[in-house]
């Protein structure tokens, strides 16, 4: 489990065309601090396995499921990524519940900058649009956000100065995609709600 708070921006070093999936290889000196064969690192959001780590780099397949559902297709050598180890039992949960399981994407439609922050607007896929809300919380690129506006196939997200400096948030333009996981506590509520009423019917 993460919970969106992007620990270092990284850098992609390496990617590999293995046919139906992709071997990427990543630079990111403060989580391959202590990391090992098999650890979990939230990249952009999703949550990859460590295959191989040598000094400051680890590698990472990624299967086709993964790369048709994200945005990590997209990225190239020299492409700059959020990296977040998953949360230790007792941390505090600083951000929100995260699974690092890319719900779909969206694209960065406008930003607004202002004098002590910036209001990005970006798409929203049509059957995720129920799960954003005015104040919730969404995953973009790993980072967990609240909600300004919610629309029918878009929101906002307002932006700090931290930010903006530390995340691909600060880099993205517009037309550029963004991995977007929407709360996993809206979809279990509409899960048991769905069951419940089936079951009184």
């Amino acid at each position: 489990m993460f919970t969106g708070i992007v620990e270092e921006l990284g850098e992609v070093t390496a990617v590999e065309n293995l046919g139906d999936a992709s071997r990427f290889r990543l630079r990111g000196p403060v989580v391959t601090d202590g990391a090992k064969h098999g650890d979990s690192i939230a990249v952009n959001g999703v949550c990859l396995t460590v295959v191989e780590h040598e000094g400051d780099e680890f590698t990472a397949d990624v299967m086709a499921e993964t790369l048709n559902r994200s945005s990590l297709g997209a990225l190239g050598v020299g492409s700059r990524v959020n990296l977040e180890r998953p949360t230790a039992v007792g941390d505090r949960l600083g951000g929100h519940i995260v699974q690092g399981h890319v719900d779909g994407t969206g694209a960065v439609l406008e930003r607004k900058p202002s004098e002590n922050w910036e209001i990005i607007k970006i798409s929203l896929p049509a059957d995720l649009a129920r799960y954003v809300v005015e104040k919730g919380s969404i995953t973009v690129d790993g980072i967990s956000l609240t909600v300004v506006e919610a629309g029918p196939d878009f929101f906002t997200v307002s932006l700090i100065p931290t930010t903006l400096a530390l995340t691909t948030l600060g880099l993205k333009q517009a037309g550029d995609p963004v991995n977007l996981e929407v709360d996993i506590v809206a979809k279990y509520v509409e899960r048991l709600l769905t069951a419940t009423r089936g079951a009184a019917q």
